[in-house]
């Protein structure tokens, strides 16, 4: 595995849940902290999760998500989270920032997975 996607990976993770965090107890966080970072951070972490699942299940060590699905993904995350959920469920807002930050995280990731080592 190339360890340069694992530390980006466990970074992110932990930098979202630490944001997460010091939201629900309130803590103040400058605004680019708290309303964009985990937005940048959610598409690396759940492409992540899904090459380790599909290079268990594959069996190949050295798979790869093509730009496609990445693309895909980031289309999906864009519209669910920034269009279809802010117009039924009062806690999410339309945020056109946020739909850039989910295609440069993916973007961020992709060129992550094509490093050598």
């Amino acid at each position: 595995m190339k360890k340069i996607l694992l530390y980006y990976f466990l970074f992110s993770l932990f930098t979202g849940t630490a944001v997460y965090i010091l939201q629900s107890l309130s803590i103040p966080l400058p605004r680019i902290i708290r309303f964009y970072l985990n937005d940048f951070l959610i598409i690396p972490i759940i492409l992540f999760i899904c090459l380790q699942v599909l290079k268990w299940s594959k069996n190949d060590k050295s798979y790869n998500i093509s730009l496609p699905i990445i693309l895909y993904l980031c289309f999906l995350y864009s519209l669910l989270f920034e269009f279809i959920f802010p117009t039924y469920l009062a806690r999410y807002t339309k945020d056109f920032v946020d739909v850039i930050l989910y295609f440069v995280g993916g973007f961020v990731f992709y060129y992550l997975q094509k490093i050598k080592k």
